[in-house]
């Protein structure tokens, strides 16, 4: 009964930024609304880790299977993607390494103004 409770509270606030993303007339997808409610819930102590963590867990461990509708949905549009198949290739090389890049300079800026550095040149 326990996961059936914390799913529940999951799905609430996941329904709450759905109704965000009809109300709000931003390009910004429910999923996020939802997660960004998710945060301040939990940083305000609205909802304690301990009542969504089991659940969370569960739903991060299959998080892989999640992805197979999209993988199929790649098989069956790819007439129309064979033609653009270079374009979409060397798109997703190039964005993936800058977001790497941009990860890993702010992971950095982050952990040396938090061991105490106040000079960004060391960073960078």
């Amino acid at each position: 009964m326990k996961y059936v409770r914390q799913f529940g509270i999951i799905l609430g606030i996941t329904f709450i930024g759905e109704i965000l993303n009809s109300i709000v007339p931003l390009p910004i997808p429910a999923s996020i609304y939802g997660l960004v409610l998710m945060l301040i819930l939990l940083v305000t102590g609205v909802i304690r880790l301990e009542q969504i963590k089991e659940t969370g867990v569960f739903l991060i461990e299959i998080m892989p299977m999640m992805f197979i509708p999209a993988a199929v949905g790649l098989m069956v549009s790819w007439q129309s993607l064979e033609s653009i198949l270079l374009q979409v290739i060397v798109i997703t090389l190039i964005s993936t390494v800058l977001v790497m890049v941009v990860a890993g300079k702010i992971t950095q800026w982050i952990v040396y103004r938090k061991e105490g550095h106040q000079d960004e040149r060391d960073v960078i």
